[in-house]
């Protein structure tokens, strides 16, 4: 019986940005409440620096939009989901609390789930991004989301086979009235990810469907599935994705049966084998807490994958050593914060630039008519009948004498600047992505090299020498 609120989250009096977002992240993904760490996940950012990856893309936002609101600023957005006691598990939970932010955000935002255990009802806290992974927009709050939020959340639960809460009461920043019960497409997944675990070929895979109740019909050009109590049969190819005809077939043959609406735990591991670089997990650990062979063979593939990220990362950028993975992660960011200044400078003039030619413009094309107003003696008539183009003329005299300006500059020369400046801003642009996302790549490496090395903050190994990542 999932509860479910949504909450828009603000830099907190007398803190930073940085410290805010760290504050609210370290929460949710606190150890002692998600089992070291196992039940975070995340979705275009890692888990483990993704406070610093939020701070990031909210820098580029204002380069890019040069919007900034201040304390009104709402820098992300807190979904709070709630199970009832004993009726799943965490990782179940946790996948749900994935898929739930996957539909509300349509991928569009960054994100952390982290499923806490430490009380009797299980639940999920999901922190996203307000700024859009794209960084040109932000997530718009409007006003039915806590609703939106309950639907999606009671559409998994039924989807789970979870109980929903029929007739919610209103609560802070929610607004919910019924549920939208599943439709046959929802269904349809549902029942292939039930059924596709045993099928080895797709003729198993339309057996298995017919002996579940569904008709289904493959003389047509499009395969058709009709469930009993369906008016109209569903035509495969609408359902896209991991549930197209040929997706299907891809997934028999590779043994693949990882979908959204997959197995709890298989979900689980595909959002962190593939989105996450994720903490190395303890084999041993795991093994002992009654996980399985299964299990252990998922981690160590787990961890063979992630070394060998980390390691094909640190040949590519001719690194030897912990201390010279800190040096080079150093310097990219020197780099990244030049060039952001530079861009920011860019900016600046760009926009100075801009504002002087309107007011040149506005002052000359205003110049005579203030003059015969001048010679009028101040007339107030003469002002009734041209007070817009007085009033932009003085706007204009305002701004130059902001400025010091004696003479105006050239026009020409202001186009031609411009122009330079431009050119200049769109060429450091097109490496502006490209440098940040080798910060976060250094990012994860050395939180990767720590784990598998076990080196300190330092770069000592914990016995007390430099260690080396070769």
């Amino acid at each position: 019986m999932a509860a479910t609120w949504i909450k828009p989250l603000h830099v907190s009096k007398g803190k930073s940005l940085m410290q805010t977002i760290a504050e609210r992240v370290g929460y949710a993904k606190n150890p002692e409440k998600t089992q070291g760490g196992l039940l975070v996940t995340g979705y275009a950012c890692d888990p483990r620096t993704a406070d610093e990856e939020f701070v990031l893309s909210k820098r580029e936002y204002e380069y890019l939009t040069g919007r900034n609101n201040g304390r009104k600023n709402v820098i992300a957005y807190h979904i709070r989901q709630s199970f009832k006691p004993d009726e799943t598990d965490a990782e179940t939970a946790n996948a749900i609390g994935h898929a739930l932010a996957m539909s509300f955000t349509k991928g569009k935002h960054a994100f952390i789930v982290a499923t806490h255990t430490d009380k009797k009802h299980i639940h999920n806290h999901i922190i996203l991004n307000s700024t859009a992974i794209s960084c040109d927009k932000k997530f718009n709050n409007f006003k039915q989301s806590g609703r939106a939020v309950r639907r999606i959340s009671d559409l998994l639960c039924i989807q789970y086979g979870l109980s929903i809460i029929e007739n919610p009461k209103p609560s802070k920043g929610c607004n919910y009235s019924g549920v939208k019960e599943p439709s046959w497409q929802d269904r349809l997944r549902v029942k292939i990810d039930e059924v596709l675990p045993s099928c080895t070929s797709f003729e198993d895979f339309i057996a298995a469907t017919v002996t579940a109740g569904y008709t289904v019909n493959t003389q047509r050009k499009y395969i058709t599935f009709l469930a009993p109590g369906q008016k109209k049969p569903t035509r495969l190819d609408t359902l896209k994705g991991d549930y197209t005809e040929a997706a299907i077939r891809e997934r028999i043959a590779e043994g693949n049966i990882i979908s959204s609406g997959g197995t709890c735990s298989e979900i689980t591991s595909q959002v962190r084998s593939e989105n996450t670089p994720g903490l190395l997990i303890d084999i041993q650990a795991k093994i002992r807490e009654g996980k399985g062979a299964g299990y252990e063979k998922w981690a160590r593939m787990f961890n063979i994958r992630e070394s060998a990220k980390t390691l094909l990362f640190l040949k590519d950028n001719g690194i030897d050593s912990y201390g010279d993975l800190l040096q080079k992660a150093s310097v990219a960011t020197a780099e990244f914060s030049a060039l952001s200044e530079r861009i920011k400078v860019l900016d600046a003039r760009l926009k100075e630039i801009s504002t002087l030619q309107k007011y040149i413009g506005q002052y000359g094309k205003t110049r005579e008519i203030f003059h015969k107003y001048r010679a009028s003696g101040w007339n107030s008539g003469f002002y009734e009948e041209h007070r817009a183009d007085i009033t932009l003329h003085r706007a204009a005299k305002k701004y130059f004498d902001g400025l010091g300006l004696k003479k105006f500059p050239k026009m020409a020369d202001l186009k031609q600047e411009y122009a330079a400046l431009a050119a200049e801003k769109k060429k450091l642009y097109s490496g502006y992505r490209a440098k940040k996302e080798t910060l976060r790549e250094f990012a994860a490496a050395k939180a990767n090299c720590a784990k598998l090395l076990g080196v300190r903050n330092d770069g000592q190994e914990r016995g007390g020498t430099q260690k080396t990542a070769r």
